[in-house]
């Protein structure tokens, strides 16, 4: 099946998002361009960072957008494959930031609209589990759960991966 305008990919932690969004990129002609949203507070994240780098080739172009994501999508060369890794540590970049999620949201729906070529949008699905016992835990949950509804509403396609395997939802 050809890779539509947009897809979401969800899941939870290691559950395989990353590695199946790289795969249906990678059967697209390359080159093919990786939105990065993650920041490297501490070694262990740089160690995360430095695992996803490794296993991808050179024919991915490594794009570093912790929090100007629409921007990044924006200037993506007409018509090239983009993944975007990962929404919720955009999510949790904007919020740190205190700038505002709705207009945020709104500028990324708008862009993903825009897009001259195929999107793979990868996001951790945070909401099976219990509620938060603090509030901005309970924030970052309900403000993720809305932002999947709605990328989920505007994607053709919606992939929830569990245990490596990927089950289509949309």
């Amino acid at each position: 099946m050809p890779l539509p305008p947009l897809t979401l990919v969800l899941g939870g932690a290691r559950s395989g998002k990353s590695r199946h969004a790289e795969a249906l990129i990678e059967a697209l002609p390359a080159p093919w361009v990786y939105i990065a949203t993650a920041q490297a507070y501490d070694d262990e994240m740089r160690a995360r960072i430095a695992e996803h780098r490794a296993r991808r080739s050179q024919d991915w172009r490594t794009v570093d957008a912790p929090m100007a994501l629409p921007e990044a999508l924006r200037a993506v060369p007409s018509g090239q494959p983009v993944l975007v890794d990962c929404l919720t540590l955009w999510l949790t970049n904007l919020i740190l930031a205190e700038r505002d999620i709705a207009i945020a949201t709104g500028e990324l729906m708008a862009a993903c609209r825009e897009a001259q070529g195929p999107i793979v949008l990868v996001s951790n699905e945070v909401g099976l589990g219990i509620v938060p016992e603090n509030a901005l835990a309970r924030r970052f949950r309900d403000e993720a759960g809305r932002l999947h509804q709605r990328l989920a509403s505007q994607a053709e396609r919606v992939v929830f991966m569990v245990a490596g395997l990927p089950m289509q939802v949309k």
